[in-house]
């Protein structure tokens, strides 16, 4: 039986627990689809993950910048994407080729209001029973909290970006 689980908070860490879990769940001969919201940029994990055949990767080619940046018709297009995005997770997590889907900032994506929240919530609430989902991003609805089987929470105790330091290849992206 598949279990939903979230990872969030304010710390560094939520996508790398999620990819942590993706790699454990191939190793042991899942099929695990990764869906990646809000992030079109070119991150070290990608060629990692294009390495393993037990996972597929699905996400923007497009790097739309930071949300407090965008224009309304930059968001339009995001919504769009992400829309895309959704729907074909939906489908293969309803088609019965996958055991894992990983939507990675999922919360940031639903709270700012940058996809379909009908068809996040169908994900959520028609998750086949098999299917193990796993959603990354900072403040989770409450009612995602309700139905999630795991909640981790990561926060910040001490992280070099207070202190001026830049994000670094292989460690921050």
């Amino acid at each position: 039986m598949g279990l939903i689980h979230i990872y969030c908070g304010n710390g560094k860490g939520k996508t790398t627990a999620a990819l942590g879990l993706a790699l454990r769940a191939a190793g042991s001969g899942m099929k695990v689809h990764f869906v990646q919201l809000l992030k079109g940029g070119k991150t070290s994990e990608l060629e990692s993950l294009s390495l393993i055949p037990n996972i597929s990767v699905d996400r923007s080619n497009k790097n739309y910048g930071f949300t407090f940046k965008m224009s309304d018709d930059t968001k339009t297009q995001l919504i769009q994407c992400h829309n895309v995005l959704l729907k074909r997770a939906y489908e293969l997590m309803n088609g019965g080729t996958i055991d894992m889907l990983i939507i990675d900032e999922f919360n940031a994506a639903y709270e700012y209001n940058l996809l379909d929240r009908n068809l996040a919530d169908q994900i959520i609430t028609m998750k086949p029973q098999k299917i193990e989902l796993v959603l990354t991003g900072r403040n989770p609805q409450p009612k995602f909290i309700d139905v999630a089987d795991y909640v981790s929470e990561i926060n910040p105790i001490k992280h070099p970006y207070s202190c001026g330091q830049k994000a670094r290849k292989g460690i921050e992206f």
